[in-house]
């Protein structure tokens, strides 16, 4: 028999474990009050100051990234040279800030696409265009387009010439064979053999039968037939048709035209790059006369807003809104239509914002006029010297609707 002398130990160990567990919890859990409300303190002391003031505290301020330039990130890495792409890199931020300081002050004017003028400048001219151009007379033209291709004082298209009548003026020879159709191939007119398919028939004999009066005989009708011969034919059915049999040629209605003649014609899309007309300028002060002449200033940024005039006008058409709410032209005419709206174009030639600053006082023809930018973009290659900080482009562009004449269009800075 084993005699346990430890036992009262072990079981006084026993009853003090749970208890002291317990206050090495309660101790822990002061220690982390008091280090909290240590760090408050020192907080609380810090922002004030010991005569009870508040110490101002600096509010947070925005931060911005910038990229470094080449001289700056060899300076950064020891470098005592600037790097090589430094030579190619400097002369064109140069140029963009030379550029940029000679166009901020932005000429106020019209925007005009005309003809390419006599280079002499005018004191007066009010119109901004791509070269400068000095008239004794301000005219607009009698018929303008928003269709064209080149800009020009009146429509250039083909005229009679004085003296020469229409009989005496030849048409165009164009290449041929002299034929009378539209075939590459020489003109003949062919080998044709015609089908005959005749099929077998008996011979049949004679049958003549004199009706009885009363229509009283017994047995079916038969009914009178000819005698005929016996023909032996070449098929089992009967065909006959012209220029389908075997060994036939066929021929040729040749091509219009002497042969050795290139075509004298030129393509629609040569005519469209020739014929010029004028443009529909809304031009208010000028006259009516028989070419669009005006003075203008030479502006090296009128070419892109041209472009921009142009296609939209591929895309503005106010009659056909009108002709869709006012079909008969009682309810709306008799009252000329202008929409002004403010544009603001992206780097990309991309339409940001557009709002209508003067209602024409129709909201049918002032959503045509939007959509109508809004269908023409994207419009290329806005040019850097336009860019303003934010890298848009912001001009004024007017929609005038002449009720009786046509449909013009006005283009021109406004303020930024």
């Amino acid at each position: 028999m084993a005699t346990d002398t430890q036992g009262p130990d072990r079981r006084r160990r026993k009853r003090r474990g749970p208890g002291l567990a317990l206050l090495v919890l309660l101790l822990s859990l002061l220690g982390h009050v008091a280090f909290v409300g240590m760090l408050l303190l020192l907080s609380y002391i810090e922002v004030h100051l010991p005569g009870g003031e508040k110490r101002p505290t600096r509010p947070p301020s925005a931060v911005s990234m910038r990229p470094l330039t080449s001289d700056q990130w060899a300076k950064n890495r020891g470098q005592s040279k600037p790097a090589k792409s430094q030579v190619t890199e400097r002369p064109r931020a140069q140029e963009k800030k030379e550029e940029k300081k000679k166009d901020e002050q932005r000429p106020n004017g019209q925007v005009v696409d005309v003809a390419k003028g006599n280079d002499e400048k005018a004191p007066d001219a009010k119109y901004l265009a791509e070269h400068d151009n000095k008239v004794q007379k301000e005219t607009r033209a009698k018929e303008q387009t928003p269709f064209y291709r080149n800009a020009m004082p009146q429509k250039t298209a083909p005229q009679n010439r004085e003296g020469v009548g229409h009989e005496s003026e030849q048409p165009p020879k164009i290449a041929g064979n002299n034929g009378v159709g539209s075939d590459d191939q020489p003109m003949s007119p062919g080998n044709h053999k015609p089908a005959f398919e005749v099929p077998d028939a008996h011979r049949k004999q004679e049958i003549a039968l004199k009706p009885e009066k009363d229509n009283s005989g017994i047995g079916p009708q038969v009914a009178n037939r000819n005698e005929s011969d016996e023909v032996k034919g070449n098929s089992k059915r009967l065909n006959i048709q012209p220029g389908s049999g075997q060994g036939e040629t066929e021929g040729s209605n040749g091509r219009a035209g002497q042969p050795g003649l290139a075509t004298l014609m030129p393509s629609q899309a040569v005519m469209d790059k020739i014929i010029g007309a004028a443009p529909n300028d809304h031009l208010q002060d000028a006259e009516e006369g028989d070419g669009t002449l005006l003075n203008t200033r030479e502006w090296k940024y009128a070419s892109f807003f041209n472009r921009v005039k142009q296609s939209v006008g591929m895309h503005w058409d106010p009659n056909a809104e009108l002709r869709h709410r006012d079909p008969t032209g009682t309810i709306y005419s008799g009252k000329d239509r202008y929409t002004l709206v403010n544009v603001t174009l992206d780097q990309k030639g991309m339409v940001q914002e557009i709002h209508v600053e003067k209602s024409s006082g129709l909201d049918f023809l002032d959503m045509e006029a939007v959509a109508s930018f809004e269908r023409a973009q994207p419009f290329p290659n806005p040019p850097v010297g336009l860019l303003d900080g934010d890298s848009t482009v912001r001009f004024s562009f007017g929609f005038f609707l002449e009720m009786g004449g046509g449909p013009r269009m006005r283009l021109f800075r406004g303020s930024n």
